[in-house]
């Protein structure tokens, strides 16, 4: 997949472009939908799938005070774009003069006259433009005078709930791992570089862990996991606790994972962490020893849950 970033950085216009535009957090199934249908319309027609989306999210320029915590980084939402089978990400800088151009000015100066797209695909309840005034029908119009279709995609539901980015959000913020994974239609994960921690899980509870750094996507509540992590090019069964470490009375989130079946250093590595169910809630413990006790009986519900449960990993 070719990578663009900024409009300035199209120096070409590509074949019979079909193109999507959005945010495009997560990638979830709802947002796969429309992907799927780029892809299969740019294939038709022998085009170009082109997805537009931006950087950084347009929240964090209008409304920062929110907060907002990303689903997926810029290099993982090109990663699953990829692995997908668009052909062109491009990576708009999102700027508050970009958000006031005008819906016609985005149509015809930007849609058209760069991109050049013959048809663009959105979903139902797209709005662009200053003040976010652009709407679909607008843009349906438009496409008549200027030689572009537009397809509508309706939003998915599942079991009657919408897909959509801050559904999966408040599942992870609830722990709902299963949840996370039916609406992504694959594990989520964080990728992070392995720090040194205390060595407490090596010298003290027996268990070694990896110690993650503070990853730059929302994570799930505190708590302990059972997960699959990429490390060293190769996959690992393992459980990771994301917590203060109450019994050791620590303050600070952590984020450490115990794989199983592997033996070696990781200082420096940079690991993936897929989470495929949740096991429990961090408590505290009266003591080191009953500490590593439920740690072990953590590591068996785990390997029971792992052998069971085999979500998608991208």
């Amino acid at each position: 997949m070719e990578i663009i970033k900024g409009l300035e950085a199209l120096k070409e216009s590509y074949p019979n472009t079909v193109l999507t535009i959005g945010n495009f957090d997560g990638i979830h199934r709802g947002h796969q939908m429309i992907l799927l249908w780029v892809i299969k319309k740019a294939e038709e027609i022998e085009g170009t799938s082109m997805v537009m989306t931006f950087e950084p999210h347009p929240v964090k320029v209008l409304a920062p005070e929110k907060e907002l915590k990303m689903l997926t980084t810029f290099k993982e939402k090109a990663r699953v774009l990829d692995a997908i089978g668009i052909d062109v990400m491009l990576c708009i800088e999102f700027s508050r003069a970009f958000a006031n151009l005008s819906p016609d000015a985005f149509i015809g100066d930007v849609l058209v006259k760069k991109i050049n797209a013959k048809e663009i695909v959105v979903g139902h309840n797209y709005a662009f433009g200053k003040n976010r005034k652009g709407t679909t029908e607008l843009l349906r119009k438009k496409g008549l005078e200027l030689g572009f279709r537009v397809k509508l995609v309706r939003s998915m539901k599942l079991d009657g709930d919408v897909v959509s980015s801050s559904r999966v959000r408040r599942s992870l913020q609830k722990g709902n791992i299963q949840d996370v994974s039916t609406f992504l239609g694959r594990a989520y994960s964080i990728e992070g570089e392995v720090i040194r921690g205390t060595g407490r899980g090596g010298k003290i509870l027996n268990v070694p862990t990896a110690n993650i750094s503070t990853p730059d996507v929302i994570v799930p509540r505190e708590g302990v996991y059972a997960v699959r992590v990429r490390a060293k090019d190769s996959f690992f069964d393992g459980v990771v606790n994301i917590g203060r470490r109450p019994t050791f009375g620590g303050s600070d989130v952590s984020y450490e994972a115990h794989l199983f079946n592997f033996s070696g250093d990781l200082l420096g590595e940079t690991i993936r962490v897929y989470f495929i169910d949740w096991i429990r809630g961090e408590r505290t413990f009266p003591d080191a020893l009953s500490l590593e006790t439920q740690i072990r009986n953590d590591i068996e519900r785990a390997k029971t849950i792992l052998s069971t449960k085999h979500p998608k990993l991208i």
